[in-house]
């Protein structure tokens, strides 16, 4: 049975990150509550705790001792960012430890699972000197969910539908990470081709391209979105590679679709 530690960034006299007429706290805690629910009904193998369910204080040394005293398998802290910038970041610590590497792995996974599912702008994957980080006794990943002082991420926080999509997207990228049974395929990733027509690569090489593929295919996920040269690529079902560019396709997942892919 995995456990699952989520904590809301902030909360009580705290309020975190303030701009367009929110409170990081009360954001923090709604997306969590929102990523426990979709936890629990969505997949199996799992418990979950908050370091905070209410809007109280706690403070950093609290929630870090409880997710450590519970033996917790992941810790997931969540924030929202400020100072003028836009989109969406994750961080792991950046000491020397023992278990980095699939530190990393993790947070990849869950990265990648926000980014896609959000389509907030990627501000990367980095790492930082942060007490969630570095006194927790587990993998954990600290993430920042848009600019609460930009005013076209504000306005995507303050949309219901939205927070599901970021509570959503952690849920599984945790789940993946943790490879929880259930979900009913909730991971699998699908692409819609949003341009006329668009090529795809037989090789991760913008020069090796294969056949065109046009508007409203769809495809099957078989590779998450990775770096090639000045831009990134999928792999699809049939082996072949696509780029990954949002002006041109539609990254989405579905807890099971009937949609299947042109190139098989």
């Amino acid at each position: 049975m995995k456990r699952i530690f989520i904590d809301p960034g902030h909360g009580g006299n705290d309020p975190g990150a303030t701009g367009n007429g929110l409170q990081e706290k009360n954001i923090t805690l709604d997306i969590a509550l929102r990523m426990k629910e979709y936890l629990l009904q969505t997949f199996d193998g799992h418990e979950v705790r908050l370091s905070r369910e209410t809007d109280k204080t706690v403070s950093l040394s609290q929630r870090t001792t409880m997710a450590n005293n519970w033996q917790a398998d992941y810790l997931v802290s969540i924030h929202i960012n400020a100072g003028g910038g836009t989109g969406f970041e994750s961080f792991i610590f950046n000491g020397s430890y023992s278990g980095k590497a699939e530190t990393h792995r993790l947070r990849q996974l869950v990265h990648q699972s926000i980014v896609n599912e959000t389509s907030f702008y990627d501000r990367g994957m980095k790492e930082a000197n942060f007490h969630m980080l570095r006194e927790s006794q587990m993998p954990a990943v600290l993430t920042e969910n848009g600019f609460i002082d930009h005013r076209e991420d504000a306005n995507k926080l303050k949309s219901s539908s939205f927070l599901n999509s970021i509570a959503r997207s952690h849920a599984t990228g945790v789940a993946n990470a943790l490879d929880l049974p259930g979900g009913g395929g909730t991971s699998q990733g699908y692409l819609e081709i949003l341009a006329d027509s668009l090529w795809t690569y037989n090789s991760p090489d913008w020069e090796n391209r294969a056949v065109i593929v046009h508007k409203g295919e769809v495809f099957t996920v078989i590779k998450d979105k990775f770096p090639v040269g000045d831009g990134h690529m999928y792999q699809i079902k049939s082996g072949l590679y696509i780029t990954a560019n949002k002006n041109y396709v539609r990254y989405y997942t579905r807890s099971s679709s009937k949609l299947k892919s042109v190139i098989s």
